[in-house]
C-alpha cells in the first residue's frame, strides 16, 4: 500500500473515543479487583477480633486513612496519566502528603518514647510479614490496573505503573489494615510506606516496557 493511502485510510478511519472511556476502565478494574483483595484478606489473615474496639482508637483511622488517601491519589493520577495530552499536574501531591504525615507522627513518637521502648514501636510483632501482606493483597489491583492501562493511550508509561502501583499499593495497605494489629507510627511510617512502596517501584519499571506503543 502506498503511504498517501495509508494516511487517506486512517484519516476517513478515525473515530472519536466515548467520553470518559479511561474512567469507565479503570472504575471496572477496580471494581473486580478490590473485592479479590478483601477477598485475600478475609480467607488468609482474617479481621482483627478487636476491631469494633480500635475503631474507637485514633491510630486505627491514622493507619486507616493514609494508605486509603495514597489509593484515591494514585487513582486520580492514573486517570490522568490514561489520556494522552492530560497534565498530571499537582496530583501527585496526594500521594506525598499523606506519607509526610505519618512519618511527622512517627518522628514525635519516636522522640517521646523512652529508648528502651523504641525499637518496639518500630518492628512490632509483624514487620517480617507487613511488606509481603501489602503486597499478596495488593496484587489483584495492581495487575487490573495495568491491564485496564494497556487499553489505554498513555504517553507516560512509568509514571502510568507508577500511580497503578500507588493506587494498587494504598488499597493493599488499607484493606490489610483491618487485619494489622500494629497501631504505632514508627511502625505505619517504615513497613506500610515500604509496602506501598514495593508496587510504586514495580509500576514504574513494569510500565516503562509494558505500556509503552
Amino acid at each position: 500500500m502506498k503511504t498517501d493511502d495509508l494516511v487517506a485510510m486512517l484519516a476517513t478511519g478515525v473515530v472519536r473515543a466515548p467520553r470518559r472511556a479511561a474512567t469507565r476502565r479503570i472504575a471496572l478494574a477496580l471494581a473486580v479487583s478490590l473485592p479479590v483483595s478483601v477477598a485475600i484478606m478475609m480467607l488468609g489473615y482474617g479481621v482483627r477480633r478487636d476491631l469494633l474496639q480500635v475503631m474507637f482508637w485514633p491510630m486505627f483511622w491514622v493507619k486507616l486513612l493514609f494508605p486509603a488517601c495514597i489509593a484515591v491519589a494514585g487513582l486520580v493520577m492514573l486517570q490522568r496519566l490514561a489520556r494522552p495530552g492530560v497534565p498530571m499536574r499537582q496530583s501527585w501531591i496526594g500521594a506525598v502528603l499523606p506519607v509526610v504525615l505519618v512519618w511527622v507522627l512517627a518522628a514525635v513518637a519516636w522522640f517521646g518514647a523512652p529508648a528502651d521502648a523504641r525499637m518496639h514501636l518500630l518492628m512490632g510483632q509483624t514487620w517480617r510479614s507487613c511488606i509481603e501482606s501489602i503486597g499478596l493483597i495488593a496484587l489483584p489491583v495492581f495487575v487490573a490496573a495495568l491491564v485496564a492501562l494497556r487499553s489505554l493511550a498513555t504517553t507516560r508509561p512509568a509514571w502510568a505503573g507508577a500511580a497503578a502501583g500507588a493506587l494498587a499499593g494504598g488499597a493493599g495497605a488499607t484493606v490489610y489494615a483491618l487485619h494489622c494489629p500494629e497501631l504505632a507510627a514508627p511502625f505505619l511510617a517504615v513497613w506500610y510506606v515500604g509496602g506501598i512502596a514495593v508496587p510504586v517501584v514495580a509500576g514504574a519499571a513494569i510500565g516503562w516496557r509494558l505500556l509503552r506503543w
